[in-house]
Order: C-alpha cells, then structure tokens, then sequence
C-alpha cells in the first residue's frame, strides 16, 4: 500500500490534477471514521469530489482503495459504519471497469484488487443493516468484490 508520506502520490492524478491532498483526506478519515450526518461532511465529500468525480476515476483513485478498506476493517465492529466506506471503493471499481478512468498502474494492481477482496469480507457484516442506504451499498461492494460488476452497477442505479 502506497504510503500516505510517499511522495509518489504526487505522481498520481485526481480530478484536479497531482493528487498530493489525498493522503491528507485519508488521514482525516482515519482520525474520524465517524458515519457523515450531511453529504457535504468532510472527509467524505473531497474524497469523493477528488476520486470518483461525475463517475470518472483517476490514478489516485485506485491507490486511495486500501487505505480506504484499511480505516473500513479497522472500525468494523461499528454498527452505524459509514455508507461510503463500501459506496466509494465500489464506484471506483464499477467505474474502472467501464472504462471511465486510466489504466490502473501496475505497481498498486496486486495491492488495489486485495483490498476489493477485503472489501467484500468487511461488507458482508452489514448486509443485513436495518440501514438501507448501508446494506445496498455494502451489497453492491460485496458484488464488486465478486467481480459481478454489471449486477452492482444495477443495484446502484436503481431505487
């Protein structure tokens, strides 16, 4: 996993060019992995502004993945997780495997599809959520993880 102090995040691109204010997120994720109240709470709403932006995805997007899965395995025994540790990993993988984003890089390829692996082991506690929003985003990550990527595509548009 790419370090958050590595300067190759530099190298990386999001949505608005370098992505060297991506580790800075991840960490303020890490620090508070709390469930959002707004959508336009932090961390939440740069990630996904930076990473996953109009269903585009980017460079950084594939390496901010595990850290992602990372804070998400790390604060799984919390019953209110939040929605967007399955959604935002899920959405990156529907959206490269459409073809709206850069090739992944091979350096993070081996790293990015364990995490997606991992990303269906910790969405699977939350299926059955009485949370609707967080059990159909932990089901479409466990079909991503499942590499089934058209059925959660479907769920995600639909309802």
């Amino acid at each position: 996993m790419l370090k958050l102090d590595d300067s190759k995040w530099a190298d990386y691109k999001d949505a608005y060019g370098p992505a060297t204010g991506i580790p800075k997120l991840l960490q303020q994720l890490a620090n508070n992995p709390g469930a959002q109240t707004k959508p336009s709470d932090e961390p939440w709403f740069s990630l996904w502004s930076s990473l996953c932006h109009q269903g585009d995805v980017y460079t950084a997007s594939y390496a901010a993945v595990p850290h992602i899965v990372q804070i998400a395995q790390e604060n799984n025994d919390n019953p209110t997780i939040d929605m967007n540790f399955f959604l935002l990993p899920a959405s990156i993988e529907i959206a490269r495997a459409k073809q709206r984003g850069p090739e992944l890089p091979q350096e993070i390829e081996s790293e990015y599809y364990v995490a997606l692996k991992e990303l269906g082991d910790c969405a699977a506690r939350y299926l059955n959520s009485e949370d609707i929003y967080l059990k159909k985003a932990a089901r479409a990550a466990s079909l991503v993880a499942e590499d089934r990527i058209s059925e959660a595509e479907h769920l995600l548009e639909n309802e």
